[in-house]
């Protein structure tokens, strides 16, 4: 279809990005798939939606058989130029605080919360009864 080899930049692929001109960048190539919107079997969505980015994932992630990938011979336009496709951000999980190995101290002081109000009612308790007694 196109001229064999030339080498196409993600900024010229991505100005065919509609249904009417349909261009996709898959393993280092374009594909020119505006014919075969139609006739996808996933629907022209799914190919509309992997325009202006490398769709190679996209691609891979469904499972496509041996006879799509032949057909994807004939959309065949050219090579991308591998410099103009930003490079993956890698995933940084947000910094977690210190974990104190020593629990003593932390333990003490939730047990004197819950013991401490207890005595004193206790003791409140005590001298309400004694002193209603007497």
């Amino acid at each position: 279809m196109g001229a064999d080899g030339k080498v196409y930049t993600l900024a010229e692929v991505s100005e065919h990005s509609d249904s009417k001109d349909c261009w996709l960048v898959i393993s280092g190539k374009v594909y020119d798939v505006t014919k075969f919107l139609e006739d996808h079997p996933g629907g022209d969505e799914v190919l509309l939606s992997a325009t202006g980015k490398d769709a190679t994932d996209d691609f891979e992630d469904v499972g496509h058989s041996s006879s799509a990938r032949a057909m994807m011979d004939e959309f065949y336009v050219g090579e991308i130029d591998t410099a103009t496709i930003p490079s993956k951000t890698t995933y940084t999980p947000p910094k977690q605080p210190h974990y104190n190995q020593d629990k003593t101290s932390e333990f003490i002081i939730k047990l004197l919360q819950f013991l401490v109000p207890l005595a004193i009612l206790g003791v409140a308790v005590g001298i309400r009864f004694y002193t209603k007694s007497a």
